[in-house]
């Protein structure tokens, strides 16, 4: 449950894959960034629709190995629900990378090789809260606002989120 004050909260624990083995980075950086956006999701800033990511770190080994984090963010308005806005964060963090070459189907292809670690913190914001709680009369009322008027739309907006990252974690596990 949300804590007082709080009205962006993770209703669930983080979902995590990770996979260790040749894969190509730039192919799965794509697949994902087109599925976010065929299914509704945009950056949090307003001003860019498909710019998901905040943060790209690279560190380069004695050997060439390298070490990548990237760090995403992405926002949704609930469909059924406009007092809620979903949000995933995305932390990837890979390890180990190097470039190889195989043979796939007669063709040579660059891949990398490495262990991918991505975890999925998916998160909700109340935009109500805000409201009742800058205002002097009706943030006495908050908790029992939320707890009486609210905790159902809540429960199946928490429940809606979860169906969506538990199928975003599907898609990421079926693309490697």
């Amino acid at each position: 449950m949300a804590q007082k004050g709080k009205s962006i909260f993770p209703p669930f624990q983080p979902l995590r894959v990770k996979y260790k083995d040749v894969f190509d980075l730039k192919a799965f950086y794509e697949s994902l960034h087109e599925w976010l956006g065929q299914n509704g999701w945009g950056a949090i800033e307003k001003g860019e629709m498909d710019h998901f990511e905040t943060y790209y770190g690279e560190r380069i080994g004695r050997e060439g190995m390298r070490e990548i984090w990237i760090q995403w963010r992405a926002s949704k308005d609930a469909e059924n629900g406009p007092n809620f806005t979903y949000y995933l964060y995305f932390d990837y963090h890979v390890l180990g990378m190097t470039s190889i070459e195989v043979v796939k189907e007669g063709m040579k292809m660059k891949v990398n090789k490495g262990e991918l670690d991505l975890i999925i913190d998916a998160r909700i914001e109340e935009k109500y809260s805000k409201a009742l709680e800058s205002n002097p009369l009706l943030k006495y009322f908050f908790i029992l606002f939320k707890e009486r008027v609210y905790r159902k739309e809540l429960e199946q907006r928490k429940k809606e989120l979860y169906q969506e990252a538990y199928v975003l974690q599907n898609f990421i596990k079926q693309w490697f």
